[in-house]
Order: C-alpha cells, then structure tokens, then sequence
C-alpha cells in the first residue's frame, strides 16, 4: 500500500519479470501524461519504486491520491492477468493503422496458440499518429501481454513490410520518432528465448485489421 511520507506518496511494486515491470511503467507514463502530472520512479529489474508529491504546493495533494488510485488499478488489472492460462509458445498478429497519416489512430493485437485458437486479443485508440507509429505501438502492447502469458517462443505477424524488415535488421529506422518505438520492440523482444518477426499480407491479418477499423469506427462517431 501507499505510505505518505516526507511530503510525498511512496510504493513499491513487485512483477515477475522485467518485461511486466517495463509494461507497467509504460501504461504509468501514459495516465501522467494525460494528467499532466508525472510520479518520480526507480526500475530495478522485476521491482518498480514509486513516489508522487506536488512540488509547486510542497505537499501531497489530491493530484497525488489521484494518480496513486490510478495506478493502482494498472496495477491491479496486470496482476489479475497473472491468471490467464501460460502458453510456452504463441503467436501474435499485430495490426496498426491511421486516418490520414497522420491522423486517428489505432492498433491491435490477437495472441493465438499455434492451432490459431485465439487466447487474448485487444485493440487501443493511440490518438493522432501515423501508420507506422500506430504499428510499432500496437506490436509494443502485443509484446507485453504476450509476456504476461509467459510465452517463450513467440512468432510475431505483421502486414507492414516496412515494419518488419526493421525488426529484421534490412532496413535501419531513419525516422527520429519510429526510433524510441523500435528500441521499446527490442527491449521486449529480448525478453522471450526465441522471436520471429514475419511480414503477411492483409488478408492473412484479417482479424487485427477489424479490430482497428472498429476502434476507429468508434472513435470517429465521438
């Protein structure tokens, strides 16, 4: 739990792995940024300390309860994942797209055991980006959660070609704000004992396709 002391909220957090430690503290990064309110933090391997005050009031605030019960719940949604069924080896289909490139953009990602047999799948709303931000972003939570299942051996899908001859080593990643992006993909690709990034054409990535388009579906009727 939370402790308040010298002027700030602080608490630790515990995963099973550097690759969950590192989820959590993207999906924090994105909550401060929304709040515009941005924790102090430690990584440690499988350990992610946590502390939240208000400099400008030299106090804890009700900003800082705020965040600290939001991520809580981050929290608390990753370790109830804990319980999905593990799968040694995996594959992941990957999607991302935008309207206008840029514009409203979207991705998504199914995680299927290797009889095709959909195991989790989820699809996010990222905001103004371009197709290939949409892309690395979207393969950046597929990679995450397919380490939450614990999966080793994991052959990763996609249908842009640009994205995957960059993982592949052929192209080099020019663009300044694909970099961050891609370097997040290698941390987490580290993570598993073996990776394959394959490049499919859109009709063999059907389902991730339609799962982006109804996010952005959604979106676009806002």
């Amino acid at each position: 739990m939370w402790q308040e002391k010298n002027k700030s909220l602080y608490r630790q957090f515990e995963f099973k792995d550097f690759n969950e430690a590192f989820a959590f503290i993207q999906s924090i990064a994105e909550i401060a940024a929304t709040l515009d309110h941005h924790p102090k933090w430690t990584n440690d391997y499988n350990k992610v300390e946590i502390w939240l005050s208000t400099h400008s009031a030299d106090k804890v605030t009700e900003k800082d309860r705020e965040l600290a019960s939001r991520i809580n719940r981050v929290y608390e949604k990753m370790t109830s994942e804990e319980k999905e069924p593990k799968l040694a080896q995996a594959k992941l289909y990957v999607d991302g797209g935008a309207r206008g490139n840029p514009g409203p953009a979207a991705g998504a990602f199914i995680i299927c055991n290797l009889a095709d047999s959909v195991v989790k799948k989820d699809a996010l709303y990222f905001g103004i980006a371009t197709n290939n931000q949409a892309e690395y972003q979207a393969l950046i939570k597929g990679l995450a959660a397919a380490g939450r299942l614990d999966v080793k051996r994991l052959q990763v899908f996609l249908d842009s070609e640009l994205v995957v001859r960059q993982l592949n080593g052929q192209y080099r990643v020019k663009n300044k704000e694909l970099q961050p992006l891609h370097q997040k993909v290698k941390v987490l690709s580290d993570g598993f004992a073996a990776i394959t990034f394959t490049h499919v054409p859109r009709a063999l990535n059907k389902e991730a396709d339609a799962e982006v388009n109804r996010i952005l579906d959604k979106h676009s009727r806002k």
